[in-house]
């Protein structure tokens, strides 16, 4: 079963490596292909077990001033597929061991946005893309690894895979966390953000709703 999931998971890459979109770099475009990869997601290098019962979905993996601010090629990600002094990875790492007991590496990791946007990080994807990203890539991939659970990091990231399902979008990250629906046979949830900015934003007032949305989620592997 696993040979089978990581060859249908292989033409999904091979197909994001064909596909070019208006307005967005590709993944060899950068440094020389530099960071190319058989996944869908450099990010998925770290992440890559197929028979995993938790899948991440965070929005995008990089975007053009990041690259610019840079000297060369990022080590990291070439190893990786991810910056190992960023906050958001930190904070994930952290949240998996934490609540449901996993390293990163026992999980399936990949992102919405499968191409490079330009400007900064917290650059805006228009939601038409996202959804489109979710059809074409994301859901492909939960299709193929078929985890018990999907986790989905930010308001946006969940809502284009809700609309990519024929999901009502929902209006701010509380009901997101109480509105987790079904696809095939994964159960898709919704967090806030790992970065710093959405931690705390979530756990606003000094409450650490992030702790009670995690421990919500567990139950479905228990």
């Amino acid at each position: 079963m696993a040979i089978k999931k990581q060859q249908a998971l292989y033409k999904l890459a091979q197909k994001r490596q064909l596909t070019r979109w208006d307005g967005y770099s590709c993944v060899a475009d950068l440094h020389g292909g530099a960071y190319e990869c058989d996944h869908v997601s450099p990010y998925t290098k770290s992440a890559s077990n197929v028979d995993a019962e938790v899948m991440l979905v965070l929005q995008d993996w990089a975007s053009s001033e990041y690259f610019e601010r840079h000297d060369g090629v990022i080590s990291d990600l070439i190893e990786l597929g991810y910056d190992f002094s960023v906050d958001t990875n930190i904070n994930l790492k952290r949240l998996l061991k934490t609540h449901l007991n996993l390293d990163l590496q026992d999980t399936y990791a990949t992102n919405l946005m499968p191409f490079i946007k330009q400007g900064g990080m917290s650059a805006s994807i228009p939601m038409k893309v996202l959804v489109n990203a979710a059809i074409e890539f994301a859901l492909p991939q939960v299709k193929i690894v078929q985890p018990k659970i999907v986790i989905c990091f930010g308001l946006q990231t969940f809502n284009a895979m809700r609309r990519a399902c024929s999901e009502q979008k929902v209006n701010n990250i509380d009901d997101a966390i109480n509105s987790h629906f079904l696809y095939e046979s994964s159960t898709v949830f919704c967090h806030a953000h790992p970065g710093r900015l959405g931690q705390n934003n979530r756990n606003r007032g000094g409450v650490d709703r992030v702790s009670i949305d995690w421990k919500k989620m567990r139950v479905v592997l228990e």
